[in-house]
């Protein structure tokens, strides 16, 4: 019996292929295109520029400058031969202690006991010029003592405008820093008065010599307490008038030497303080400025440039105890504060840039770059002031490369 002819119909329909669409086949076609073409604009599009980000905040400001400096003795005393003879070995030692009137130089030989004519008319005229060296010490003492009762009423009247809130604290500073410098400068005259009578002393004692008296010879003594910083001449022979033997000094009464450029120098304030490191110790010390001297001089740098150069005179500040372990003629580094403000916005200065006479910066908007203008006040090395342009919380490109302009996509370089 044979089988119905609608089954033999539903065989021959699925035994054939299914076809899609013409229409369907041609968006298919189109949508593979579109993929292919997307993923070659993706492929060609410039990628995000890596940048280092940095963000605007509010902080301390310090203009400074840095230069190396030296640790010297604000008073010392020479002790030299003021007549020809023979010089007896010198006991003394370097750091070995001395008091005032102790015979520290011993000058034997019968050119130091009968000088000749010529010789007492030299030291008849150094004999002068010494006792002038007194008058000059007298005269400067009295006027750092008058000058320190001046700093003395600043400084009353600048505690008296704090007590009233009418005053600044840096005000007062200055005016302590005065009264400080004052007094060292009195300290210094007294000694610069006790080596110049000592002076008159040995040219006297050189002058004022019996006939026939070689066998005491001249006695020299230190006319300060202090310690011997260095002798010039330890053993014995014969020495010329003026010759130096050694020099006493208080080691205690340090000071800081800073050479500074004159461009430099003249933007330091008196009382600036500043800050020591490099000395070899394991703190920070800290210094006032006393004096900016006012003569200069050419120094040739490394590079063999000509410099004119101030140097710059720092007080210690502190313990003294913290200065103890250094001496005359130490290396240190010193940071001198020209300004300051706290509390203040302020962005890294590697961020900023010159346009033209002005400053601009690339803030960070969105992933893109956008270049702002900025107004600066205080700036340093690493920080500097904003007065406007930027707000706190803005994200600033550091240290932009060529490639970043304005509108160019950006990203945080990875850390």
């Amino acid at each position: 019996m044979s089988e119905p002819n609608g089954r033999n119909g539903v065989n021959a329909g699925s035994a054939r292929r299914w076809e899609a669409p013409r229409w369907l086949r041609s968006l298919l076609l189109a949508l593979v295109g579109v993929a292919v073409v997307g993923v070659l604009i993706l492929a060609m599009r410039p990628q995000p520029v890596p940048v280092d980000l940095a963000a605007v905040e509010r902080g301390l400001v310090e203009v400074v400058v840095d230069e190396d400096g030296r640790t010297s003795l604000r008073d010392r005393y020479l002790v030299t031969a003021p007549v020809p003879g023979t010089l007896r070995r010198v006991v003394l030692r370097a750091g070995d202690r001395v008091e005032a009137g102790t015979v520290v130089v011993h000058i034997d030989g019968p050119e130091s006991a009968i000088p000749d004519a010529r010789t007492q008319e030299q030291l008849r005229i150094r004999l002068g010029a010494a006792e002038a060296g007194v008058a000059r010490a007298r005269a400067l003492v009295d006027a750092a003592e008058a000058g320190l009762v001046e700093a003395r009423e600043e400084l009353r009247r600048q505690e008296v405008l704090r007590d009233v809130s009418a005053g600044t604290s840096s005000g007062l500073e200055r005016a302590r820093a005065l009264v400080r410098a004052r007094e060292a400068e009195v300290r210094s005259g007294t000694f610069a008065i006790q080596a110049a009578e000592g002076e008159v002393a040995d040219i006297q004692a050189a002058l004022v010599r019996p006939a026939g008296g070689t066998q005491t010879g001249i006695e020299l003594r230190s006319p300060v307490d202090g310690t011997v910083l260095r002798v010039h001449r330890q053993s014995g022979g014969v020495v010329g008038p003026g010759e130096p033997l050694l020099e006493i000094g208080d080691p205690t009464a340090l000071e800081v030497v800073v050479d500074l450029l004159s461009a430099d120098a003249v933007r330091v304030p008196l009382g600036a303080h500043a800050r020591i490191t490099g000395w070899g110790g394991d703190r920070e010390l800290q210094g006032r400025v006393r004096t900016v001297e006012p003569a200069g001089f050419t120094r040739i740098s490394a590079l063999g440039i000509e410099e004119q150069r101030v140097n710059v005179i720092l007080d210690p500040v502190g313990d003294p105890a913290n200065w103890s372990r250094l001496g005359d003629g130490f290396r240190v580094e010193a940071r001198i504060v020209l300004d300051r403000a706290e509390d203040v916005v302020r962005v890294p200065t590697g961020a900023l840039f010159r346009t033209g006479e002005s400053w601009a910066a690339f803030r960070a908007e969105s992933g893109r770059a956008a270049e702002v203008m900025v107004e600066i006040g205080r700036r340093s090395s690493t920080e500097a002031e904003v007065l406007s342009g930027l707000l706190v919380g803005d994200e600033v490109i550091v240290y932009p490369g060529d490639r970043v302009e304005a509108g160019v996509r950006v990203r945080e370089r990875d850390r």
